[in-house]
């Protein structure tokens, strides 16, 4: 099911050519899409196809998925709220379903279902926009370099 999900998304953002935005839409819709970077520095040029094939972080309308060292899958968070602030977007998540340790992770070294971004809480996520394309999650240790949008094309 979230193999279909990420492919399904994929497909939109590749024939998308800018990312979707809509007037009167939630406050977090300027991030819809997939981003790279964050847990390292994000390359200097980088294909749709290369960017797509594993991005760090997905936002859609309801679920924030991150990457992780440890995981195979995809963290999901579910967005209880969503506000915009002067900087950027802040992120509240629902409380994880999944107890922290029960995940399907590699050496058993991350919680499943509680895996935040390294913020001061794992259910807060503040996102500040530095362009168009570029973003940083300030104040998170486990995202220390900017997060770039994956190009549509």
């Amino acid at each position: 099911m979230r193999r279909t999900a990420f492919l399904l998304l994929a497909s939109l953002l590749l024939l998308s050519p800018t990312p979707p935005r809509a007037q009167g839409g939630p406050p977090h819709a300027w991030l819809f899409g997939a981003w790279t970077g964050g847990l390292f520095p994000a390359p200097s040029s980088l294909t749709a196809q290369e960017c797509l094939a594993q991005p760090t972080v997905i936002f859609t309308r309801d679920i924030v998925m991150r990457a992780t060292l440890t995981q195979a899958t995809y963290a999901e968070r579910l967005v209880e709220t969503a506000r915009t602030t002067a900087a950027g977007t802040e992120f509240r998540f629902q409380s994880p379903l999944v107890p922290a340790g029960t995940g399907n992770d590699l050496m058993g070294l991350s919680g499943g279902g509680g895996v935040g971004f390294g913020c001061e809480s794992p259910d807060l996520l503040h996102v500040q926009r530095h362009g168009e394309n570029e973003i940083v999650f300030p104040g998170c240790s486990e995202f220390p370099y900017p997060l770039v949008r994956c190009p549509g094309r």
